[in-house]
């Protein structure tokens, strides 16, 4: 490239001929005032383009911050020779980042290159993507970057970069990729002939199962049948094996792959996984010479051991591997003596049994000063797994010994380990307290205030312990230099059980206090404050220092701190009073017993550990924690096991069940419907199961004919429908004999749309959908029962709705706006993060469409049922292909507020119950701006239409004056008068929870362009949901349909 740019070359050649800084900036200079002019001037030819922006980049190299040439690398990017446009991405990758506003100008490039056949644009443009990685990049061509990877058409070159550019683009923003969806076809390319595409697509996958372990369940098989297949088949083209080791980096990432999972049930796979395992230890029993060969033989068997001990901790696999990880420590080289630590450390965190390591404790003990501070941390960590209470003594003296010399960047951890494990493994409580004061002594500015908060916590809740702690921390106080946090500790102590050693040689309350107080002014505020808390209970304890303690007192009222002074001046005050007072000794008590909590330590350690590394399928630690955290990481897991077991169960066991023709609506039209089972059943949902409130059949009659067509015609939306219906939908319930919803058929196990995806939210499938008025059309639909939900170039989604009781459902009209159909539909029904089902249910009425023709329109029905309190409403996930894989994230119109059933009050009545609901909490009251009429009204009609949107019954002749209101307060200094109130009420109907009564005052005043909303309810939670509902789209700061 250089030979054919002479201009390049003699320009590289200048600068390197520059003897001095000054020259060669000079030369710069020059060069970039000449390409400056050149860009501005325009009129270049491609050539010309990429010789400057070649010199552009170069510049940029030499470390020049450089401020043109960016426009023109996203034109070269354009360009169809491949000289100008691998300069121009060279030139993206180099001058731009993922937060720049021109890499918005080359998405459309991108996905240009992508989709052509040259494989050599598309991995410029995969390059491109993987090395900027913006979340808006990613969002707009994931599904181009996924398509290149899974075409058939695509070559392995291209598949390889598409996989690792995926990778690239889901660790930085997980929640765009739609990993769930794409798991099944990423699964299948793991069976990849090529060992390099299913390299690739393992570390992706390894990646992705960590957040999504049942969606990728099926690739535990795979890696199995792939270990397998290399390590006793020998399936590994020749040019993959690195000095003999076969496909070492693909047996690696197939073995931590298969570490995320739980063990798993099929006793087949338990064998055939033991037997790769165990042939894996018997080949690396010899040390190859080669050092190559034995990092290669090294780094697959350490991870063989680590899934052996994941696998079961008590295995003979894991016994044989025990014998080899002896042998490791103590290893000459440091890189194999930190594997074996390392893998010794799991091994003592995961299994019951400790014996196997004990044997070792002593050169483990040496690895302590071995030179290499990663290996001292090894060491550290797995003294630290191995601790019982018979090796607890030995550990910990080591342990505080050596904390003296260690490393500062070690020390902080030391300290959390030392303490926990003195805590954990004492079987004296003095030397808990020797060891504890110990370590404050020896490494006082790396102790947290966690380990001498639980210090006092444990000699307050021991009273035999109390007299010997205060004389142990007093013999600390006597030494010259004391550390603040050994003052704080004998501070409280001394100030609580100080009397408990009065009597002691040495030990008398003047002795107690010059030790304390000698220390007094090398300390901070906060100590000194807890000092002058531990003088006033020895005026209390000890009246012959009371003037020693009255003068510190009198002297600290004049401190400029005010925390400090406040205190002094209080405590003063206190001390003061007669002898006959009995408020002194009530104030200065002893402190009652702490109630019994969990230390804050281990928390604070695991948290640092997960801080410091990459998700780890085990914690330093002991078998017990780990039990509890894979119990935890599995449940969601084994629990979709479970249902996808029941379900199965239930599929094959339901029987079939003929069409049958039921009753139609007011109309007499019949209907018939082919019913299809879910995963929730009808009764359940419409609340005729167990549980429901009996008088809601005749809710679900009426339900079942409710008028969605809108205006005053009388047919329902079954005979004339907002648009066409697709062949074989309706929009009705069918109802049985007796008035219930009937389902008709065998389950459909097929079905995907049931309104739960195992208790995942949808926040970690997919964000939320963004769009211009997609907030303004959400707004309005929390008052008006029909608009538009969404709409772009392609789609338009309109819902109408109909509430009754507890019970609802929502139309939903999705149009095609072009001439190409829609495919690959999918839809699901998901909940918030925040919202169980057991609040809130909706489902599909029937299986989606998959299809939507062009030009065309169809139906979708959806039931709700509120059962208890929620505050974010379900949200509707679709995703569908039209030119591109599209996903939309769109939150349902099915509020709260659409539950309420407006009564009528009379006026006594209404003020009867507002009296007895009261004020707060249950009361929940905003004032906000309004926005006033044209002719500077009050918008009365707005203001009604938005409180009766959220069904609500506007209440007429409450108050007797409503044009003229007194809240007898002011807002901004201004009397709120000539008010026009509106006074609601309505009950709100929960099918498992009960019902609510709401009653509110919506109070707006003209002069001051200002409203109060005030809502009352028998329930706190429902009032300040509703508030926030019904305030929303009438507060000019936070409204978006005004």
């Amino acid at each position: 490239m250089a030979s054919s740019m002479r201009g390049l070359t003699q320009y590289i050649s200048d600068l390197r001929a520059c003897r001095v800084r000054e020259l060669e900036e000079k030369r710069v200079n020059r060069e970039m005032a000449h390409i400056r002019q050149k860009f501005k001037d325009g009129s270049l030819d491609g050539y010309q383009k990429k010789k400057y922006l070649a010199k552009v980049v170069f510049t940029y190299i030499l470390g020049y911050k450089v401020d043109v040439g960016h426009m023109e690398a996203v034109n070269l990017i354009s360009s169809s020779r491949y000289s100008e446009k691998q300069i121009g991405y060279l030139a993206l990758t180099l001058l731009m980042h993922e937060h720049s506003d021109l890499v918005r100008l080359v998405i459309n490039s991108l996905r240009k290159d992508l989709d052509d056949p040259n494989e050599i644009y598309n991995c410029l443009a995969l390059h491109a993507i993987a090395n900027l990685g913006g979340k808006e990049m990613a969002e707009a061509l994931s599904d181009n970057v996924y398509r290149a990877m899974i075409s058939q058409t695509s070559t392995i070159f291209v598949k390889k970069k598409a996989a690792l550019t995926l990778l690239r683009l889901y660790r930085k923003h997980p929640s765009v990729l739609d990993a769930r969806d794409w798991a099944d076809r990423i699964i299948g390319m793991m069976n990849d002939p090529e060992p390099a595409v299913a390299l690739t697509i393992a570390s992706l996958v390894t990646a992705m199962a960590q957040d999504n372990l049942d969606a990728f369940r099926g690739c535990y098989q795979k890696a199995v049948k792939w270990l397998d297949r290399i390590v006793f088949d020998g399936d590994c083209p020749s040019e993959y094996i690195y000095y003999k080791v076969p496909n070492p980096w693909l047996q690696i990432k197939l073995l931590r792959l298969l570490q995320y999972y739980p063990p798993p049930d099929n006793i087949k796979t338990i064998d055939m996984l033991n037997g790769i395992l165990q042939a894996i230890i018997d080949a690396s029993q010899e040390t190859p010479r080669n050092v190559q060969h034995n990092n290669a033989q090294n780094a697959v068997l350490f991870e063989a051991i680590n899934l052996a001990i994941h696998l079961d901790p008590e295995s003979a696999v894991v016994s044989s591997a025990s014998i080899l990880l002896g042998r490791f420590i103590l290893a000459k080289e440091t890189n194999v003596r930190y594997l074996g630590l390392e893998a010794m450390a799991h091994l003592a965190a995961c299994s019951s049994s400790l014996e196997p390591v004990k044997k070792h404790q002593d050169t483990i003990i040496l690895s302590l000063k071995d030179r290499d501070i990663s290996v001292r941390r090894r060491a550290l960590d797995l003294l630290y797994s191995m601790c019982d209470t018979t090796n607890s003594k030995v550990i910990v003296g080591e342990l505080v010994r050596y904390l003296q010399v260690a490393d500062y960047n070690l020390r902080e951890e030391m300290v959390l380990k030392i303490a926990i494990l003195t805590e954990r493994f004492a079987t004296e409580y003095e030397w808990y307290v020797d060891t504890i004061l110990q370590l404050i002594s020896a490494a006082g500015d790396h102790v947290g205030d966690e380990v001498w908060y639980r210090v006092v916590q444990l000699v307050t809740n021991n009273e035999d312990l109390q007299p010997y702690a205060a004389g142990a921390v007093f013999q600390h106080l006597q030494a010259a230099t004391c550390h603040e946090t050994m003052i704080r500790v004998g501070g409280y102590i001394l100030g609580e059980f100080g009397h408990l050693i009065a009597n002691e040689q040495g030990c008398s309350p003047i002795e107690q206090f010059q030790a304390l107080h000698s220390k007094i002014n090398l300390c901070t505020a906060p100590t000194r404050a807890l000092l002058l808390t531990t003088y006033i209970k020895w005026v209390n304890l000890f009246p012959e220092i009371k003037d020693h303690l009255m003068n510190i007192f009198e002297r600290y009222t004049h401190v400029l701190d005010a925390e400090l002074q406040q205190r002094a001046c209080e405590y003063l005050a206190l001390a003061g009073r007669g002898e006959t007072d009995d408020l002194l000794s009530t104030i200065c008590d002893e402190m009652p017993v702490f109630p019994e909590r969990a230390s804050a330590l281990v928390n604070r350690l695991h948290k640092k550990g997960e801080e410091a590394q990459d998700k780890r399928t085990w914690v330093i630690g002991h078998s017990t924690e780990n039990k509890e955290r894979e119990s935890e990481r599995f449940k969601a897991f084994r629990k979709g096991q479970e249902d996808a077991k029941h379900a199965m169960e239930s599929s094959a066991a339901a029987p079939a069940v003929a069409e049958s023709s039921q009753n139609g609506s007011a109309n007499g039209q019949s209907r018939t419907q082919k019913g299809r089972a879910a995963s929730v059943g009808p009764e359940d949902m419409m609340g005729v199961g167990p549980g429901a409130n009996g008088g809601e059949s005749d809710v679900m009659t009426s339900l079942a004919d409710l008028d969605l067509s809108g205006g005053n015609d009388t047919h329902g939306v079954q005979n004339e429908p907002l648009v066409p219906h697709r062949q074989g939908t309706t929009s009705s319930l069918p109802e049985g004999s007796n008035g219930t919803p009937e389902t008709n058929g065998p389950p459909d196990p097929t079905m995907k749309h049931i309104a739960t995806l195992g208790g995942v939210a949808p926040s970690l499938l997919a964000p939320l959908t963004v769009a211009p008025k997609i907030d303004k059309w959400l707004e309005r639909l929390t008052y008006a029962p029909e608009g538009v939900l969404y709409e772009d170039d392609h789609i338009q989604i309109g819902c109408k709705t109909e509430f009754h009781g507890a019970l609802g459902r929502i139309a939903l009209f999705f149009g095609n706006k072009v001439a190409t159909a829609i495919t690959d539909i999918t839809m699901t029904v998901e909940y918030p993060e925040g919202t169980l089902p057991t609040a809130i249910y909706a489902a599909f009425h029937d299986q989606p469409v998959k299809e939507i023709a062009g030009r065309a329109q169809v139906q979708e029905l959806i039931h709700a049922e509120c059962k208890d309190f929620f505050s974010e409403p379900p949200v509707l996930r679709m995703t569908y292909l039209a030119n591109s894989f599209t996903t939309l994230v769109l939150r349902l119109p099915m509020f709260l507020s659409r539950f309420i059933e407006g009564v009528s009050l009379e006026q006594a009545a209404f003020f009867e119950r507002w009296k007895i609901i009261g004020g707060p909490p249950r009361e929940a009251q905003k004032i906000f701006p309004i926005k006033l009429t044209p002719a500077g009204e009050v918008d009365l009609a707005r203001n009604a239409k938005v409180m009766s949107g959220n069904r609500f019954k506007i209440l007429t002749g409450i108050d007797p004056n409503p044009l003229n209101v007194s809240w007898n307060m002011k807002l901004s200094r201004m009397n709120l008068l000539m008010l026009v109130q509106i006074v609601v009420a309505g009950v709100l109907h929960m099918s498992a929870a009960g019902k609510v009564g709401v009653l509110a005052r919506l109070e707006p005043n003209r002069d001051a362009k200002m409203c109060r909303l005030t809502v009352r309810s028998t329930n706190d939670q429902v009032s300040a949901e509703l508030l926030n509902l019904a305030s929303k789209p009438l507060n000019t700061d936070t409204a978006t349909s005004i």
